[in-house]
């Protein structure tokens, strides 16, 4: 491979929504930019398959208080509602753009179409002990994302698409560029650039059914390696799907055409059942529901069956762990040190799925959250990487810094044997993907699964090989998938209750007193460490409310202590 130097002002890693917006806006600011993607901008990643975004308007007669109220109640207290009253300020701005960048939005009448949670269309047992869902959405036509990348080319952003980025180059603690290597162009590359903008997206596994599997942890990884903290990774963002059709059904023909479960009559009540033919009840708002299929299966009484659409027709559900779950959705992610979304790591920023706000909390509580946070979160990082890269001193890196990463980048290529990324991610997902291990959590099962983890991070991992560009790819995937789930179990087992997506058997009360607090990860010398971050008291629940009126949701083996 040839090696190639790019200089810029602004560089963009990853091209879904974030990723788009952060580019346009430096561009706004004046800087030069380049916006890589390991995919291709505005078609990788989720944001090709979402329907529709939140848009909070007051002209609209939207409450704030109840908006805000929504989000931290379902989300357990763990948002954070400076960042989710920011993202919601700034939604209305970030609509426009969009209308700017030539998106079309369902109207009537020459108004956007706004539509309710959809959870308000069922009758849900839980339903009246928690607050109004009073979020709306707005939906877009189909060929938006084109519009996205339109924009970024009209912008004057430079696009490098099939791009895998593998590590940030560092000088003295400050992000200084980025290396890695063409999936196609038989080259490596390394970019000098004043900011960095991290909008890699989220965290899975590559599970059967759901078709973003380049959403590997990438970002995560590099940032935490460059010094910076995560956040989030006990929480979960839980779908189910069924064998017969393990994208879920709605995921291709619903998602990409641009239509959404808020559509009046769209959402159905699956009316799920478990093997005895009994009722299996969908408790909770949001994504609680999900823990019901997944006890059923725990007590024995799988296959959970439902009837759902299209065609009413009664299917197995194979619980979230078939899906791609574990992605986390506007979660988690590299936590961000002001409203600018820089990191811990000077010079670095974050944005979308990358970027680590705690805006929902524990549970994901309206649809089209994460588009607005990926839209809003891009245009702040983009902006704050520009005038970060206006002030910059523009020291050249390293060349033997530059070269020793290009060095880590290519090794897999240049090994003539050892472990195969595909066998290694085989092996990975068989310890993770069981609902015992990150669905019905406890700690001897998770701590199974993080001894294999660890062999694969300190055996497998350093003699992962590649034989030709795509298997590079997969072998830099590989490993910050190991890397993630050791963060995952890690978080998983530090945080000893259940709130929200994280469920924990041996746990299954939230304590609020020990609790109220975020799971941080930071790299000790060489030590993944998890660490508590409490939130400030003014926005924890009211101590003097019942226990049942905090936590309307009930959760397995929760009364028996």
């Amino acid at each position: 491979m040839k090696d190639t130097k790019v200089t810029t002002d602004v560089l963009v890693i990853g091209g879904g929504m974030a990723g788009c917006f952060a580019a346009v806006k430096a561009r706004e600011a004046g800087r030069e930019v380049v916006l890589v993607d390991k995919g291709y901008v505005s078609k990788s990643g989720e944001t090709p398959y979402a329907g529709d975004t939140t848009v909070f308007n007051p002209a609209w007669g939207h409450d704030l208080d109840a908006w805000l109220t929504q989000v931290h109640t379902i989300g357990e207290y763990l948002d954070d509602p400076r960042w989710t009253e920011l993202v919601f300020r700034d939604s209305y701005q970030r609509f426009l753009d969009l209308k700017a960048f030539g998106v079309k939005f369902l109207e009537e009448d020459g108004e956007p179409v706004r539509l309710n949670h959809p959870l308000t269309q069922i009758e849900l047992p839980d339903q009246d002990k928690f607050p109004p869902l009073v979020s709306q959405v707005v939906h877009w036509l189909p060929g938006w994302p084109a519009k996205l990348r339109k924009a970024v080319v009209k912008s004057g952003a430079t696009i490098i698409d099939r791009f895998v980025v593998t590590e940030l180059l560092t000088e003295d603690g400050r992000v200084v560029g980025a290396a890695g290597f063409d999936v196609e162009g038989n080259q490596t590359r390394v970019f000098r650039a004043g900011a960095v903008v991290m909008s890699a997206g989220g965290g899975g596994f590559k599970a059967v059914g759901y078709p973003t599997h380049e959403l590997t942890a990438d970002g995560h990884v590099m940032a935490y390696r460059a010094g910076c903290e995560v956040t989030g990774k006990e929480f979960l963002s839980p779908h189910h799907t069924n064998p017969e059709e393990p994208g879920w059904p709605p995921i291709y023909p619903v998602f990409a055409s641009g239509h959404s479960a808020a559509f009046p009559g769209a959402w159905h009540d699956p009316e799920m059942v478990n093997a005895d033919g009994d009722p299996v009840p969908v408790r909770g708002m949001a994504w609680h529901g999900w823990i019901d299929a997944e006890w059923e299966a725990h007590e024995g009484r799988a296959p959970v069956l439902a009837a759902g659409p299209p065609d009413g027709k009664v299917r197995p559900l194979s619980g979230p762990g078939g899906h791609g779950s574990m992605l986390g959705h506007a979660a988690g992610g590299i936590v961000p040190v002001d409203d600018t979304c820089a990191t811990h790591a000077p010079g670095l920023y974050a944005a979308g799925d990358s970027c680590g706000t705690c805006f929902v909390g524990a549970a994901y509580s309206g649809f089209g959250f994460a588009t607005m946070h990926a839209a809003v979160t891009g245009a702040r990082a983009g902006l704050g990487a520009a005038e970060y890269a206006r002030r910059a001193d523009r020291a050249a890196p390293d060349a033997r810094v530059e070269a020793e990463a290009l060095e880590r980048t290519l090794a897999p290529l240049r090994r003539k044997g050892g472990f195969g990324p595909r066998w290694t991610t085989q092996v990975l997902q068989n310890a993770l993907a069981p609902y015992f291990v990150l669905y019905v959590k406890q700690e001897a099962r998770m701590r199974a699964a993080l001894t294999t983890v660890e062999f694969l991070r300190d055996h497998v991992v350093p003699k992962l090989f590649a034989r030709d560009d795509h298997e590079l790819r997969l072998a830099h995937e590989t490993a910050n998938m190991v890397a993630n789930a050791e963060m995952k179990l890690r978080a998983s087992l530090f945080r000893t209750e259940s709130r929200g997506t994280h469920y924990r058997e041996d746990f299954p009360r939230r304590h609020d007193a020990e609790w109220l607090a975020w799971v941080r990860l930071k790299d000790e010398d060489g030590v993944m460490t998890p660490f508590a971050d409490p939130i400030p008291e003014e926005w924890r629940p009211d101590p003097a409310l019942p226990y049942e009126e905090r936590y309307p949701m009930r959760l397995p083996g929760e009364e028996a202590q």
